[in-house]
């Protein structure tokens, strides 16, 4: 054996844990190569996620991983590697449009043979930055904009995800609950997930993980299955706050399909690794908006006080308590039944022949068709949707989106962040979530402990493009208290 690739002693039990730089690492000092890594996360997956504890969380591999990781290899064997995320393999939510022989079905299977033609941005920017897309991650089908009584994780194509901290008990989060739970239990080395309200914070915070909810118009949305086009981002969920800003770095950028990041013309591009800052809290003013700390548990609500105590001991001015003018005015979905219908129209209208939905419409019926199983939650939020005009210029929409921006940004956090001269706001897990999301303003969410065997997150907020302060102040909290741990049962050599 040659001493130089001992990759054929590796486990797949050496893939826990291990950071992106870690794997970089290892890859540079040829410890093992990009293919072996696919190999071996592979079968993790098929060991822990099919088999054994059984999580659901990827629904399926791609087959062109290993050549596409072999020419990885290639280049860097050559010389050329491309940026940190050279090699490493990286799952995508399955909402996200990949040009391989993976489909794109949000979960559902009415779309469980659709294929893209072309990848996404995002798929796209990752592939530029050198990573290896392993698979796509399973989710509550149709980003949990289908049902009102359908459970998180839950999918007909895919089925149900649990949570490997505590399988079939603790709470998965938001749609992007199969991208958490994978990154938890270190099926890939990170994960993209995307966030309308909630789905990329609320899944990284329940599973003691790190996500990254970017700007509206940091990261395009080109190639995404939407629900609207106000809110919808994707962003990075990863086990450590470097990880998640290294992946933020390579998937943002201005795309010309997607307005909303013309915001970034004139905009240098950002390497977030660059504000990794240990000493990243000292000065920093945060405030905490105790009106989302008042219903939570009792272990969570301690959680919470150990992390605003740990924000202090880390250099930070706490401003406690700060009160948001809207607060609590911040979870309805108006303004998202009336843009679904376009949106997702827009996108079903592109897909080939082959495909049995183009429109809304289309897609209600033919649930109604495969009732038995397309609807065991039912479809009462695609027929309220299906029911707008679609045009965008009904009243309830034009008004519905005033306010938000009202709520959200001048009586909201903009409000309150210059009234205490802040530089970020923190909340409990995803609690803050409806506010930021509407206002199209960044989260970073960070372990903050567990409540008994569930994760919590401490959750920053700021206001648009402020990704820099607020993964400075996520890995100084990071740094400082250390909550990141494996789940049971997933523990590596």
């Amino acid at each position: 054996m040659n001493d130089r690739h001992p990759e054929s002693t590796l486990s797949n039990r050496w893939l826990v844990e291990r950071s992106i730089a870690g794997l970089g690492d290892a890859l540079r000092r040829g410890e093992t190569t990009s293919e072996r890594l696919v190999l071996l996360y592979i079968e993790r997956i098929r060991e822990l996620d099919r088999e054994g504890m059984s999580i659901n969380s990827v629904l399926e591999l791609n087959p062109d991983a290993a050549r596409i990781a072999r020419e990885r290899d290639r280049e860097r064997a050559e010389g050329t590697v491309r940026g940190p995320l050279h090699g490493i393999p990286i799952l995508l939510k399955d909402n996200i449009d990949t040009a391989d022989r993976m489909h794109t079905s949000a979960g559902s299977v009415a779309l469980a043979e659709s294929f893209a033609d072309e990848d996404a941005f995002v798929a796209a920017k990752l592939r530029q930055a050198g990573a290896v897309p392993l698979g796509k991650t399973n989710m509550t089908e149709w980003a949990n904009f289908m049902a009102e009584n359908m459970p998180s994780g839950y999918s007909s194509r895919g089925g149900q995800v649990l949570n490997p901290y505590h399988p079939g008990v603790a709470f998965v989060g938001g749609s992007s609950s199969g991208s958490g739970a994978a990154v938890a239990a270190s099926f890939a080395a990170a994960a993209i997930g995307t966030e309308t309200s909630g789905s990329i914070i609320s899944p990284a915070s329940q599973h003691n993980a790190v996500g990254i909810k970017p700007t509206i118009g940091l990261v395009s949305r080109t190639g995404i299955i939407p629900i609207a086009h106000s809110q919808d981002t994707a962003g990075p969920i990863a086990r450590t706050v470097a990880d998640a800003a290294a992946v933020l770095t390579a998937i943002a950028g201005a795309d010309p399909a997607d307005a909303a990041t013309s915001a970034l013309e004139g905009r240098p591009p950002l390497d977030y690794t660059a504000y990794l800052d240990a000493d990243g809290l000292r000065g920093a003013r945060i405030g905490v908006p105790r009106a989302y700390y008042k219903e939570l548990p009792e272990e969570t609500a301690v959680r919470m006080e150990e992390g605003i105590a740990a924000l202090r001991a880390a250099g930070a001015v706490v401003v406690d308590p700060v009160s948001i003018p809207s607060e609590g005015d911040e979870w309805d979905y108006v303004v998202l039944k009336y843009e679904f219908k376009p949106d997702l129209n827009a996108y079903l209208s592109r897909l080939g022949p082959h495909v049995p939905v183009h429109s809304l419409e289309e897609l209600i019926a033919y649930n109604e068709r495969h009732a038995d199983r397309a609807l065991k939650y039912g479809q009462s939020v695609l027929i309220e949707s299906q029911a707008t005009s679609g045009t965008l210029l009904d009243p309830e929409y034009v008004e519905a989106r005033r306010a938000d921006l009202e709520r959200s940004r001048t009586q909201g956090i903009d409000f309150v962040l210059a009234e205490h001269r802040l530089d970020a706001l923190v909340f409990p897990n995803n609690w803050g979530c409806g506010i930021a999301c509407k206002a199209g303003y960044p989260l970073v969410t960070v372990p903050a402990g567990f409540a008994g065997r569930d994760p919590v997150g401490l959750t920053f907020t700021a206001g648009a493009f402020s990704e820099p302060d607020l993964i400075r102040f996520a890995y100084a909290f990071e740094q400082a208290t250390k909550h990141r741990r494996a789940p049971d049962g997933f523990a590596g050599e």
